[in-house]
């Protein structure tokens, strides 16, 4: 569960750290004091999309830290997947939003990215807003609801393996059956490139660059030669011009070996020339050798400019090097060879297809059926809470229609909705209000709440446009909630509001001509205080706090039952 949650610069909240508890926990506060500012900060700790816009005025950097306590084995194992050591069943996430747009994501201190941010917050909490009850009005999403609520996770992905497979196989057989004018332009077409490709017997992935070192020495022949003779002649000397340095160099030794014999002073000298005379004889040799091996035919580069443009062409033509050229001829193969054998390709694939089509047909009404079994009970378990929740003619039934078969299945569902008696159920989005549609929403969490591992949940605003006796049902379908898992709650209803058992008070301040938002705990006499005002407003009667109480009173012992 969430137990820590620390802000800086979001905002108007330039500092604050809000200790979470088990159960219930409820915000409230004054209108624009920074309760959505809170969820925000939430979300971009949770991975969701931040701007720079959100980090308070004249700071430079936003902070959001949120510590976890207690998480659940499969949020641990996605952990240690992703490689971050179990903490003792803790996880403490971070991330810091600058100015110039850079985000610096943590999980127990190691580096991070969004994404991952994502796909682990995924996993320890779930936060339920308008936006969720507005995507009950898509269709599309009724589907998923009673998929989850039935377990059907395998038996959706066992028919999109087979869906996948069959379309695999219609795509192919597509592919193959052109007409004979086509199939003949594409034969032709590869069989001119594997010619083309073959003909230049390409050797291997380095031809090319050996080519161009090749051509090099080639071109600079003459002056190889020119710098080998006079590096030789330099060593060995020359009749005609004098002595070579291999000559002065053993008259050198000679003459310092005469010396050494009588000052022992010298014999390192005389040691050192000598090996300098053996190493210079060395390198004559080898300056000789180079020059008598050296032949160059100037018709070689010829061959070189041909082929070194042959291999260009094909580079142009089919792809950025050799190795890419290789790999097109190895595909032209390929479908020079599906295409001519594409009488027994076709055949062969056409029962294929029709045993994949039957796998899938199979699949997809299996799924369909279990789905409308799923649906009946769905449908009449959220009846039940949302009969609990105030709404004691409801109706809430589930549309079913075929369609051809599709990645998610054969069947269309949608949920219809009536709330008061004799009028004939009609999609959400036709009939539902805001306050319908929040308590459908809370609802249907009750009814999935035991099919998932979340541990922590958040409902931002699950009251909107609900009153009286209504906000008291969601308030105490909240505190039911809350037994099995943390719920956080931002409510503006003192009916809600009296169920938490950890009461966050959030508030706005004016020092030195700035705002600050502060969030503070509320005790037993500042909350009764805290939900006169919610009712009553700032003028609050002796008559309010008595009604305040009563209203804790009655929640705790509602939620104790």
């Amino acid at each position: 569960m969430l137990t820590q949650l620390h802000i800086q610069n979001i905002a108007v909240i330039q500092k604050a750290t809000i200790q979470f508890r088990e159960g219930l926990n409820v915000f409230t506060g004054e209108t624009g004091a920074g309760k959505t500012i809170l969820i925000a900060a939430i979300d971009a700790v949770l991975g969701e999309r931040a701007s720079r816009d959100i980090i308070r005025t004249g700071e430079d950097r936003a902070f959001v830290s949120a510590l976890f306590e207690n998480i659940s084995p499969v949020a641990l194992g996605a952990l240690e997947e992703l490689g971050y050591p179990d903490e003792d069943g803790a996880v403490l996430i971070s991330r810091e939003i600058t100015a110039a747009g850079k985000n610096t994501c943590k999980i127990n201190g190691m580096p991070a990215t969004v994404s991952i941010l994502k796909s682990i917050s995924s996993l320890l909490i779930h936060i339920h807003g308008q936006r969720d009850s507005q995507q009950l009005l898509r269709s599309e999403r009724h589907r998923e609801l009673v998929d989850a609520f039935g377990s059907l996770e395998g038996d959706v992905a066992a028919y999109k393996a087979a869906f996948d497979e069959m379309r695999r196989i219609k795509a192919e057989l597509e592919s193959l059956n052109l007409d004979e004018a086509q199939k003949a332009q594409r034969l032709d077409m590869l069989g001119y490139q594997i010619a083309e490709i073959e003909a230049a017997a390409l050797e291997d992935e380095d031809e090319e660059e050996s080519l161009l070192v090749r051509k090099k020495i080639i071109k600079g022949s003459e002056s190889i030669l020119e710098g080998l003779g006079e590096a030789y002649q330099a060593l060995a000397g020359d009749g005609e011009s004098g002595a070579g340095v291999q000559e002065l160099m053993d008259a050198a030794t000679e003459g310092m070996e005469r010396a050494a014999a009588f000052v022992e002073a010298l014999e390192p000298t005389a040691r050192r020339l000598r090996e300098i005379g053996y190493e210079l004889e060395e390198f004559q040799g080898e300056i000789r050798r180079s020059l008598e091996g050296y032949e160059f035919d100037p018709r070689e580069l010829d061959a070189l400019e041909y082929r070194l443009d042959t291999i260009y062409k094909l580079k142009k033509k089919y792809g950025g090097g050799i190795p890419e050229i290789l790999a097109h001829l190895e595909r032209a193969r390929e479908e020079l060879e599906r295409i001519t054998l594409s009488e027994q390709r076709t055949a062969q694939l056409t029962q294929e297809l029709a045993a994949a089509e039957k796998k899938a047909e199979k699949l997809a009404a299996a799924l369909t059926k279990k789905r409308l079994a799923a649906a009946e009970r769905f449908t009449g378990s959220v009846e039940r809470e949302l009969i609990f929740l105030d709404m004691p003619s409801v109706t809430l039934t589930v549309s079913h229609g075929a369609k051809a078969l599709a990645a998610d299945g054969a069947d269309e569902l949608e949920l219809l909705f009536c709330a008061n008696v004799g009028e004939v159920p009609r999609p959400l989005s036709k009939i539902a209000s805001g306050g319908e549609l929040s308590r459908m929403m809370l609802a249907i969490k009750n009814v999935l709440a035991h099919r998932d591992h979340i541990d922590t949940l958040i409902f931002d605003e699950v009251d909107t446009g609900v009153s009286g006796r209504a906000a008291g049902k969601i308030g105490q379908k909240l505190a039911q909630v809350a037994r099995d898992r943390q719920v956080i709650c931002v409510t503006h209803l003192a009916q809600v509001a009296a169920y938490g058992g950890n009461h966050l008070y959030i508030h706005k301040e004016v020092e030195n001509g700035r705002t600050y938002t502060r969030v503070t705990p509320l005790e037993w006499e500042r909350r009764v205080e805290e939900l006169a005002r919610i009712t009553s407003g700032d003028h609050i009667s002796a008559p309010a706090l008595e009604s305040a109480r009563e209203l804790l009173l009655h929640a705790g012992h509602a939620a104790d039952a």
